[in-house]
């Protein structure tokens, strides 16, 4: 059954008063998420240092984590964000050999090009993908790049900037023929498209919970294909990434037989209360659903946008976007500004005011958006 797009709207409630376009920076605030919050206050309170409760918190999230991508539990590691997941396998990776390229694309996130960077002191050598002249990167563009030096294939399935989708399994199908794994950054897609790891064909993924996952800030997610969970020993390490917890050795690394391994030290514990809240709402809903509202949403907007002259850079095909749609602006900081007073809340990035849906919005959203721009086009529209 198709779920109740406009019951669910009351759950947050932000949408009351503003219209919140704004996902891909940070989620609205849903009621069981700040109830989530509020239930670790009252066990801090009345218990102090509850680990028990703590740990299988940990675990619901990472049970979680797994359904959402399709996964094993055992292939997931709850990180504090996405950068300590990709330095934790970054410390796993080793560059000395022939294989020591990775290939990157000018679509990522900084996060998932200064660590791969970071590494050239090891020996790894990093290499860009660049865009075409219409602004996306073709699957040919990832052909000229990945070749038998390379180890690492490390993209992101939605640029943070234009909303653009890469062709994931295009990527992957050309990294399988040369013997390269695949490393896929979903922060910016996961939860608001459908993701099956499994299908995908990929080797790692990653993301955090704060954006469509509608959790919080410090806590992510490092997924790590089964069959190389054993053969990939971080040196990045800590007390929750050891295979027996209450231990407490100090005489040696031994780290756990799943993708434990990839984690560090005291998880963050009110994170993961929210987070289990957040993850728990978006499986009821249904992420397959999701990725269809928003396509409609996304659709609607970019077709309104072109009708008051001030078009998207996002591109129009389903399988070529996600739930973001970007417009550019002579002033992207002043039009979110403007906007803001409109009690309408976007972001910018890279010249570009990004109006990021969630299941929560609605085609008043939309409208709403597209009114003010129109408004406001011969303020902040583009040179």
């Amino acid at each position: 059954m198709e779920p109740n797009f406009e019951t669910l709207r009351k759950e947050f409630p932000v949408l009351q008063r503003k219209t919140y376009l704004n996902s891909g920076s940070y989620c609205a605030l849903a009621n069981e998420v700040r109830a989530a919050f509020e239930a670790y206050m009252e066990d801090r309170l009345l218990v102090g240092a509850n680990w028990d409760v703590w740990v299988m918190k940990n675990e619901s999230v990472r049970a979680l984590v797994a359904t959402l991508l399709c996964a094993s539990p055992d292939e997931i590691a709850v990180t504090a964000s996405v950068s300590a997941g990709l330095n934790a396998l970054a410390s796993a990776l080793h560059f000395s050999g022939p294989r020591n390229k990775v290939v990157i694309s000018d679509f990522e996130f900084p996060t998932n090009a200064q660590i791969w960077h970071a590494q050239e002191p090891r020996g790894a050598r990093v290499v860009h993908v660049p865009r075409a002249a219409d602004g996306y990167i073709p699957l040919e563009m990832f052909e000229n790049a990945i070749d038998e030096q390379t180890q690492l294939v490390a993209i992101t399935h939605v640029c943070y900037r234009n909303g653009a989708k890469l062709d994931i399994p295009g990527i992957v199908r050309l990294a399988r023929a040369k013997g390269a794994r695949v490393l896929l950054d979903c922060y910016q897609s996961v939860g608001s498209l459908d993701i099956d790891v499994k299908a995908l064909d990929v080797d790692f993924a990653a993301g955090g919970m704060l954006k469509y996952l509608l959790g919080t800030a410090g806590i992510g997610f490092l997924y790590v294909r089964d069959s190389y969970v054993q053969s990939l020993v971080p040196t990045n390490s800590g007390w929750f990434a050891q295979a027996d917890i209450t231990a407490m050795d100090i005489t040696a690394n031994r780290p756990a037989p799943t993708a434990r391994r990839f984690e560090a030290g005291t998880p963050a514990v009110v994170n993961c209360y929210a987070a289990e809240a957040g993850l728990k709402m978006l499986l009821r809903v249904g992420t397959a659903e999701i990725e269809e509202r928003n396509f409609a949403l996304t659709r609607r907007c970019m077709y309104r946008l072109k009708e008051i002259g001030w078009a998207s850079i996002t591109p129009v095909q389903d399988e070529r976007r996600g739930a973001t749609v970007a417009v550019p602006s002579r002033d992207s900081d002043g039009l979110c500004t403007e906007l803001r007073k409109r009690d309408i809340v976007t972001s910018h990035r890279d010249g570009n005011v990004r109006a990021s849906f969630h299941f929560y919005n609605n085609y008043e959203d939309v409208d709403s958006f597209v009114a003010a721009m129109k408004d406001l086009r011969y303020s902040f529209g583009p040179r």
